[in-house]
């Protein structure tokens, strides 16, 4: 198959999703195309059947801010009719989907590339409720062919949120590669991190205010005075000073060394005795993921689509958001204890690749697309353009004989 790739080239989940599956669809035969502003940030180095082609926007005095969402369209319609792609996927309704849509309706007849859109969170459950973008957020994920959510949860609030029938949502839940993700590999960066006898916590996001990063400072904060530890925050984003600020106030800002943003986050997962998120919200938790695929135990919130990915008692514990002295007493359990810390990796990793595997869920995306290029899957709400699609499916046979 060729297959277009929109997304978010900047650190976060959708785009180290978009990215990795694209790299991993191309290792299996499949010509792929990324577009985007900037080549996606995991995007590095040359990779056989992979292409990136940038959107470019022209700087005009009329505007006041260029008009990417256009620009998009355009790059996308460009790509699609030049390197014959037989599918695009966005990642993140807005603007993905809608400029995907604007794309189709470009295309002479009936030869456009089918539209899968995959629904990553925010995109649902905070920008595309906006009295600005809902009724646009709604409109494009209801004209693409195909609509997919990395959890049950998120599925389930854009059914309720968008009146979205949810019979025609699939759930593809977010993947790691094991082979990558996993302890004991090589460099090991520990002994550069902390000293041998302190115990490391560890975070990773883009410290937006949903991540609340402040509560993993203090629940750092109570751990340390119990167990000696040493904190790591890997990212960076608005609320990394008051992360800082509030490190200094527990007087714990000796032990917590923030790394800033890191491309290389297996590297640093992998010397992790323990991974904390206490968000507000999470469509997926996509950090905890890896770090499970790491061996590391994992401390978060109950909230979202986190109970999909983190069982509790097994891969560590979940509780409700803003509990930092349950959280902080979960911690020090599991770390405490060699037995339990040792039972709960050996959980968290066996997790990881029983149900969350690349080699699994990469699988799962490539039978999605044949449905949907085979016109097996109904898009989201019946359109006008369902006969044009049926016309595009007998074109497209006979083009290829």
């Amino acid at each position: 198959m060729k297959i277009g790739i929109a997304c978010y080239p900047t650190y976060g989940g959708s785009g180290a999703v978009a990215t990795e599956l694209g790299l991993e669809l191309a290792e299996r035969g499949h010509e792929i195309h990324f577009m985007s502003y900037a080549p996606p940030f995991r995007l590095a180095g040359f990779r056989e059947r992979v292409f990136f082609h940038e959107v470019e926007m022209e700087d005009y005095p009329l505007f006041e801010h260029p008009p990417y969402s256009l620009a998009l369209a355009v790059a996308i319609h460009q790509v699609a009719q030049d390197h014959g792609l037989d599918l695009v996927h966005v990642h993140y309704a807005i603007p993905h989907a809608t400029s995907a849509w604007i794309a189709g309706q470009m295309f002479e007849g009936a030869r456009r590339p089918r539209i899968v859109t995959t629904l990553h969170g925010t995109d649902i459950t905070l920008l595309g409720k906006h009295p600005s973008f809902r009724s646009i957020t709604r409109f494009s994920i209801l004209r693409s062919d195909g609509l997919t959510a990395v959890s049950s949860y998120l599925k389930d609030e854009t059914e309720r949120s968008f009146e979205v029938d949810g019979s025609r949502i699939r759930v593809i839940p977010n993947f790691v590669d094991v082979e990558l993700y996993r302890r004991n590999r090589a460099p090991c960066h520990r002994s550069k991190l902390a000293p041998e006898d302190e115990k490391i916590l560890m975070h990773v996001s883009n410290f937006r205010t949903v991540k609340r990063v402040e509560d993993v400072v203090a629940v750092f904060a109570g751990v340390n005075r119990r167990i000696p530890s040493r904190l790591i925050m890997v990212g960076d984003g608005p609320d990394r000073a008051r992360a800082q600020q509030r490190a200094e106030e527990l007087g714990v800002a000796e032990s917590t060394v923030f790394l800033g943003k890191h491309t290389s986050v297996e590297e640093v997962l992998a010397c992790a005795d323990l991974f904390l998120l206490p968000s507000e919200s999470e469509s997926f938790g996509l950090a905890a993921l890896e770090a499970m695929s790491c061996g590391t135990p994992v401390v978060a919130s109950r909230v979202g689509g986190l109970p999909e990915v983190v069982e509790h008692g097994r891969s560590g514990y979940l509780f409700p958001a803003g509990d930092l002295e349950a959280m902080t007493d979960g911690a020090v359990e599991i770390l405490g204890s060699d037995e339990r810390w040792e039972e709960m990796s050996r959980g968290s990793r066996r997790i990881a690749e029983e149900r969350f595997s690349s080699d699994t869920i990469v699988g799962v995306y490539e039978d999605y697309y044949r449905e949907v290029i085979a016109g097996e899957v109904l898009p989201a709400e019946p359109s006008s353009m369902t006969s044009v699609h049926a016309h595009g499916r007998s074109d497209r046979a006979a083009n290829r004989g």
